[in-house]
């Protein structure tokens, strides 16, 4: 079933592997997509879809050194050289789009920027700065009413630049303790407003950046990642979780949306998320439904032939293996990650990685 095509919405993606999004850091320091970039996702065109690196739709939002932006005019004409190359080796491509918060340096930040977030609490531990070096994260700004109306925009209008950019679709990141799970999450929103203080509150920035971008570019074109269980910038599992998200996974079915991409980073060190809870999320949701969390080829086949997922999304095989869909249908090893090149300039660890016979 792996290597079956799958209809997703308008698109037919030629297998169910999916490239899950990959910090990368290869951005400019302007936060412009590179000519790398295009070389980098075009090597990697044979999976079903792939979903692009963290890309902010506000200056807000750029948070990591060198990470892209989407929410200009050089950001569209850059991202445009990039969906040229996937598509010109047959692939659908994605862009994820994911506003940092208050997981931030303002020295990362271009002028004029602020750090912002559901809560006015800084995130414990250090972040790495390219003027400074490590540092700890820049305590946020609340967000005020305006400050959550003037984010959803952002988004839209940075969905919008992706169609126009060539994007088969979008990726909204509601995982990882970026802004959105910043509102999701109860150990982070303690806010006491219409966007906290209950599970619906809580859920409700989700679903109206979910709405507003659906209604600018259509529901076939948006997806979801969400990580329940996560314990990634200062998340983790809280009273309710289940329920929460049961209802969050049943209000964005009824939008239609593309895909739900479910994350399990138990194999990362963080909860296990029950199996009963995810079958309940794919119940609630009703569409697609992408499984991602430290997959194998064996494993993968496994969760298609039960119907416990439609899709499954590689990390770190795929930033390894630019052939990785041939090494996993031939058997073949796979190359190991180079992991002090995840987030460094440059080609090394990044387009350089050996291509199989197979491939």
């Amino acid at each position: 079933m792996l290597f079956d095509a799958f209809s997703l919405g308008p698109i037919t993606l030629k297998n169910r592997i999916v490239m899950a999004p990959l910090t990368r850091n290869r951005a400019d320091a302007d936060h412009i997509p590179t000519p790398i970039m295009a070389e980098y996702y075009a090597q990697r065109a044979t999976v079903g879809l792939i979903v692009t690196e963290g890309t902010s739709p506000s200056p807000n939002g750029l948070g990591y050194p060198r990470m892209p932006g989407l929410f200009d005019a050089r950001h569209v004409a850059a991202w445009r050289l990039i969906t040229d190359a996937v598509h010109a080796q047959g692939g659908k491509i994605f862009v994820q789009l994911m506003h940092t918060g208050r997981a931030s340096h303002s020295v990362n930040m271009p002028a004029g920027a602020e750090v912002v977030s559901s809560t006015g609490a800084a995130l414990a531990g250090d972040m790495w700065t390219d003027a400074l070096g490590m540092q700890a994260p820049t305590a946020p700004r609340a967000m005020t009413d305006a400050d959550i109306t003037a984010a959803i925009a952002e988004h839209v209008r940075a969905a919008t630049l992706a169609i126009e950019a060539g994007f088969d679709g979008v990726e909204l990141h509601g995982a990882n303790g970026y802004l959105i799970e910043q509102f999701l999450n109860a150990n982070v929103n303690t806010r006491t407003d219409a966007w906290g203080g209950s599970a619906e509150a809580r859920n409700r920035f989700a679903l109206e950046v979910a709405k507003a971008t659906v209604t600018a570019i259509g529901a076939d074109r948006v997806g979801i990642r969400l990580s329940p269980f996560g314990a990634f910038n200062g998340t983790g599992p809280f009273d309710g979780v289940d329920a929460q998200y049961v209802a969050l996974a049943t209000a964005l079915g009824a939008l239609k949306l593309a895909y739900l991409h479910l994350v399990d980073h138990s194999s990362m060190g963080a909860p296990v998320v029950p199996a009963e809870f995810k079958r309940a999320v794919r119940a609630a949701f009703g569409g697609a439904l992408i499984a991602s969390g430290g997959f194998d080829k064996a494993r993968a086949e496994q969760v298609l032939a039960a119907g416990e997922a439609d899709l499954v999304a590689f990390g770190r095989p795929a930033l390894a293996n630019p052939d990785l869909v041939a090494r996993m249908a031939s058997d073949l090893p796979l190359n190991p990650p180079d992991f002090t090149t995840f987030y460094t300039p440059g080609e090394k660890g990044y387009t350089d990685y050996a291509v199989s016979a197979a491939g």
